[in-house]
């Protein structure tokens, strides 16, 4: 989290649910609404040790704190998640889509069972939670964690960012569909956190493909999600927190930026 932030006081008493809140910038994303007196729904898969953890934390600074298990591979499993959800804390005014599946798949390996699984975890759920969302909820707000990459492509993640591709169309689809009760929008992270086996000097690495020239932080993704939510007339828009690499999808290069 960010050192300095002043708390948005307009948020207090609001509850989201964040799903994929147990780890990483999840966790990052519940903490930081906590600090602005937002209760906390966490949504996990198999982290219910981490879950816990953070239940407590959360707790620890004042807020109400809610567990609920659930997989996206089953598609029956998103309904219960906000029906859960709205039955132990009793009623719901946001929905951070964070959680995601990324595995590696190129174009010559990649099969259908697997682009469906992705499409599944990563665009299916998440719009099946925005839609049960909008039935229960009268007003709120959604915000969907996506990739700097949707512009572009990612040719190690193929069925990855297919399907994020899949779900900010789906966002800006909901943005209409769901007004005027509520706003949807995106984030689109860039080089944040290094994955699962790789450390900081992946991150070093890879610096140099960004223009700022340095890699971000969990906090840059929980503010941005965190100023969306304190918007009243933002919706159907993207916000890309990655130092400017997504203006390199675009074609956009610097003089010194040839990467």
């Amino acid at each position: 989290m960010s050192g300095g932030r002043v708390k948005d006081n307009r948020l207090a008493g609001k509850t989201a649910l964040v799903t994929g809140a147990a780890q990483r910038v999840g966790r990052h994303i519940a903490l930081t609404l906590a600090e602005s007196g937002v209760n906390i729904v966490i949504h996990y898969r198999h982290s219910a040790r981490e879950a816990e953890n953070l239940r407590i934390q959360l707790t620890q600074r004042g807020v109400k704190a809610y567990l609920v298990p659930g997989d996206f591979e089953r598609s029956e499993d998103s309904g219960e998640i906000i029906r859960k959800a709205v039955k132990d804390a009793g009623s719901l005014d946001f929905l951070v889509n964070n959680a995601s599946s990324f595995l590696p798949e190129t174009i010559q390996d990649i099969n259908l069972a697997e682009l469906m699984r992705d499409i599944q975890v990563n665009a299916w759920s998440p719009f099946e939670l925005c839609r049960e969302f909008s039935r229960h909820v009268n007003s709120g707000k959604i915000v969907n964690l996506l990739d700097t990459r949707v512009i572009g492509y990612d040719r190690a993640h193929l069925g990855y960012i297919l399907s994020k591709k899949m779900l900010l169309s789906l966002t800006e689809i909901m943005a209409i569909e769901f007004a005027p009760r509520m706003t949807v929008n995106a984030v689109a992270p860039g080089l944040i956190l290094p994955p699962a086996g790789k450390d900081e000097a992946y991150l070093q690495e890879l610096a140099r493909t960004v223009p700022l020239e340095r890699h971000g932080s969990p906090s840059d993704i929980s503010d941005a999600v965190l100023f969306l939510l304190s918007s009243d007339f933002i919706t159907g828009q993207v916000i890309y927190v990655d130092g400017g690499r997504h203006l390199k999808e675009l074609g956009i290069r610097g003089p010194h930026n040839n990467q």
